[in-house]
């Protein structure tokens, strides 16, 4: 089992890609309110598809380059593939999370306005999570630190909410 400190030490050095991920997705939220507000005279679906593809690709493209700018670099037809996949379930589990609230809990838009905003508040956060696990474990790959990470991902499909630093030092990646 892990000690404090090196739970303390990998909190630390996953801090700064919480906090870019963090930037970024607050950034691409407002834009893409902003669209949808633009677009709207041409329709609510068409608007919100616009706003999807906009800001899912300026997400990829800060991630790749800001967040995740010192993992490893694979096929921009895979990343980006899995990256707008991973979005669309995001969008599934928020809206989802609606869904229930409103068929299953009974909720309704004029009586249980507070109530509505505490659910799609949940559905952003449990879907913001599922987006950071999935874009860290299988769109923008980790480096190899001493070459056997690839045997671990095969081993168990969690192993990247484990993966090691490459900011361990030598002698710490050995032991």
């Amino acid at each position: 089992m892990p000690s404090a400190r090196a739970l303390t030490e990998h909190l630390r050095r996953l801090a700064p890609e919480v906090l870019a991920f963090g930037v970024i997705g607050a950034g691409n939220t407002l834009l893409y309110l902003v669209i949808t507000w633009v677009a709207l005279p041409i329709g609510a679906v068409k608007a919100s598809v616009i706003a999807t593809v906009v800001t899912t690709t300026l997400a990829y493209i800060a991630n790749r380059y800001w967040t995740y700018r010192n993992h490893s670099r694979t096929a921009l037809r895979r990343e980006y593939t899995l990256f707008f996949g991973f979005n669309l379930i995001g969008m599934l589990i928020q809206s989802g999370s609606i869904a229930i609230g409103k068929y299953g809990f009974g909720l309704t838009e004029a009586d249980d306005a507070h109530a509505f905003m505490a659910v799609t508040a949940v559905g952003i956060v449990v879907a913001t999570v599922f987006r950071f696990w999935a874009y860290r474990t299988f769109v923008f790959l980790k480096p190899p630190v001493d070459g056997h990470e690839g045997d671990l991902a095969e081993l168990d499909a969690v192993a990247g909410l484990a993966e090691l630093s490459t900011e361990d030092e030598p002698s710490r990646a050995a032991s």
